[in-house]
């Protein structure tokens, strides 16, 4: 990534300010996953997300104590809502998902970013930069976003288990790239799963996941590949029908034809 581009993440005022609170109370702060991900590939950075060595009541006595706006509804997941200049940040303390199943999971605070890293999806979403500019890619994140690959954190199927929105993220994150590189294996892992994921997840979780693929850069790419439709897309139109679940039918499932045709 270059200066330029960590500089001018970095240097934006609510950003600066965030960081200059965890710095004076001797607590280290870093930037993590999607807006790292945005400015190396020179794109505007979105959703601001950070990770922190500081607990959540640590992190809430220090918001109030620099008279900083902040919503707390995610706390028990670790999770505060920070508005340094009225702008949004996500403040997320280093952790462990531990007994993860479907979408549900319990958490173990650490002060080990290597920890946190594991529990993330990709690759390329276990990317930290800290206040001093240095970026820390513990999985060779960088050069999976360079090759357009999207590599999961370690063994597919449990990771997919213990989530299975990361079944349809791995196909929005597709959509990131002009000419993906997909891995047949891994796709084929996570196709295995999709009829698996519908049992777990909510009709509305799976739309609301799946409206995000219109709003990435390439979105023919998470759902047609080669002139041929992706399994996942047939297989959800079904279960669309078969749950008599209009929204997604015709708010969600519909646009795809339209920007394939």
């Amino acid at each position: 990534m270059s200066n330029n581009k960590i500089n001018t993440l970095v240097g934006e005022e609510h950003i600066k300010i965030l960081f200059s609170i965890f710095k004076n109370h001797d607590a280290e702060l870093r930037l993590v996953g999607g807006s790292i991900r945005d400015v190396m590939m020179s794109r505007d950075a979105s959703d601001i997300d950070s990770a922190t060595t500081l607990e959540p009541n640590d992190v809430l006595k220090l918001l109030k104590k620099n008279n900083i706006e902040y919503d707390d509804f995610a706390i028990r997941y670790g999770s505060i809502i920070a508005y340094p200049n009225n702008k949004k940040i996500q403040i997320t303390s280093l952790r462990e998902d531990i007994n993860q199943l479907g979408r549900h999971t319990s958490v173990l605070f650490t002060k080990d970013w290597m920890k946190d890293a594991a529990r993330r999806d990709f690759t390329f979403n276990a990317l930290y930069l800290g206040e001093d500019c240095k970026l820390y890619d513990y999985y060779n994140g960088q050069q999976d976003l360079q090759s357009k690959v999207i590599k999961f954190i370690g063994e597919i199927e449990d990771r997919i288990k213990e989530d299975y929105l990361r079944i349809y993220r791995y196909f929005r994150f597709l959509g990131l790239f002009d000419l993906p590189l997909i891995d047949k294996k891994t796709q084929s892992i996570v196709e295995k799963y999709i009829h698996e994921s519908l049992a777990v997840l909510t009709n509305d979780v799976i739309r609301q996941e799946v409206l995000k693929m219109f709003n990435m850069p390439f979105p023919l790419n998470c759902f047609y590949r080669s002139h041929v439709k992706f399994k996942w897309v047939e297989i959800l139109k079904e279960h669309f029908i078969k749950t008599n679940y209009e929204l997604g039918l015709k708010k969600c499932l519909n646009k795809i034809d339209s920007i394939i045709n």
